[in-house]
């Protein structure tokens, strides 16, 4: 008897571009409320971005994270200003790969396009951030991303 099944090599590492989800998020009349992470994902947590949606000047993003409730790794549509911290990184994790598959249209780059793409999508969200509710003043002691890393000014 041969055993035709051989064992699954890993796959190929890729190169991706990697951020972190805001602590804190404006939302509400006027951006007065504060929410902690997204509806997805925790604050801080790190995301990998799978797609990016330049057409409409790059506001969504398809991103691969662990899911904030039950921790299994998720493929999501989110905007680019709920993010910050872009940077290239080489990406060995299977279950990160495996997802990345799954993604119509997936962003593979090269190290240089990883980190031009990073470098882009940190000054997309950054000018995203400052558009929301740019004309109401942030509540007392603020902890939106914006205020805590001194974007707002």
């Amino acid at each position: 008897m041969s055993d035709s099944t051989e064992p699954e090599s890993p796959p190929e590492p890729a190169w991706l571009v990697a951020a972190n989800v805001v602590a804190w998020r404006r939302r509400g009349v006027g951006g007065q409320q504060l929410f902690p992470g997204t509806k997805s994902f925790k604050g801080g947590a790190k995301v990998y971005v799978a797609a990016v949606h330049w057409g409409p000047g790059g506001d969504r993003l398809t991103v691969i994270g662990r899911e904030r409730h039950t921790g299994r790794w998720i493929v999501i549509d989110t905007a680019t200003r709920h993010l910050y911290g872009f940077h290239p990184r080489l990406v060995h994790t299977p279950r990160v790969l495996a997802r990345l598959n799954d993604v119509r249209n997936p962003g593979r780059f090269g190290p240089e396009e990883a980190l031009d793409t990073s470098e882009t999508l940190e000054r997309y969200a950054q000018r995203y951030r400052a558009e929301v509710s740019p004309h109401s003043p942030h509540p007392d002691h603020c902890l939106c991303h914006a205020c805590l890393t001194g974007e707002c000014g």
